[in-house]
């Protein structure tokens, strides 16, 4: 699996009823990087997200994938390349794991083998730790467990842009770690939606935090995520120290005093 770029020029975003849910958003992602989306709740991260996916038309701008908007246009073959995992997964819960992580499998249908189909979803399990839980249902799962499937299913996909929506939402701290230490070393292009700013820094290459719909920072965790910015978007404080036995910083946030 290789990245694609991605690239998002003026993008907007409104309802029917004229409401504003992206205005003017523009950036764009190296392939191979991975980009952490932040903001406070319908800042419009989930709006960005369903615009590169495609699932949302945007009613200005262009979107681009690996320097083309064919992709963005033509379902079929964005499928190809672009996989997303959003916040609530709707499927039969009774489907095995085996099964259900070869759904991913269903946009290569007759553009190769079937042994290369098996290799992908057998890659798909053994890269999600996934290999003595495949012929177990989905509802045995844990939370953790049922996430690192989905997880599976989309990189069953091939894809060369991944798509995540909080996907650490209702992991216990060392599930959440793991789960974003696994994607950390995929190699692809990502665009993360990630709800506890903790675990940006360690994470994303670049941030994006959105506030009504706008950019209000983007860069380096250190730049998007400044004190200033954390305030302000926020209104959180930045407490940063260094971690007594690694030769980096521990990022802390905290509630502002009344």
């Amino acid at each position: 699996m290789k990245g694609l770029p991605v690239q998002l020029s003026n993008i907007g975003l409104q309802t029917p009823q004229g409401v504003c849910l992206l205005d003017a958003v523009t950036l764009a992602i190296p392939a191979g990087q991975r980009c952490a989306v932040v903001g406070p709740n319908g800042a419009g991260k989930s709006s960005l997200l369903g615009v590169i996916s495609g699932r949302l038309a945007a009613t200005a701008g262009v979107v681009k994938l690996g320097g083309s908007t064919e992709l963005h246009v033509r379902h079929a073959q964005r499928a190809l390349h672009l996989a997303t995992v959003a916040q609530t997964e709707q499927v039969d819960l009774r489907l095995p794991v085996l099964d259900y992580v070869a759904l991913g499998r269903v946009p290569h249908q007759g553009h190769c083998a079937r042994q290369r189909h098996q290799e992908a979803v057998d890659q798909a399990l053994a890269l999600c730790d996934l290999q003595g839980f495949a012929r177990r249902s989905l509802h045995t799962l844990s939370g953790g467990e049922r996430q690192r499937a989905h997880l599976a299913r989309a990189l069953a996909q091939e894809p060369s842009v991944l798509l995540l929506d909080e996907p650490t939402n209702h992991l216990d701290l060392r599930a959440r770690l793991e789960l974003l230490d696994l994607v950390r070393g995929l190699g692809i292009t990502v665009v993360a939606v990630l709800h506890e700013l903790y675990l940006v820094p360690d994470f994303a290459d670049e941030v994006v935090v959105l506030s009504k719909g706008r950019v209000f920072a983007q860069g380096q965790p250190k730049d998007a995520l400044s004190a200033q910015v954390v305030e302000r978007v926020f209104g959180m404080s930045l407490v940063q120290a260094r971690h007594p036995d690694q030769d980096r910083e521990l990022w802390f946030f905290e509630g502002l005093a009344a």
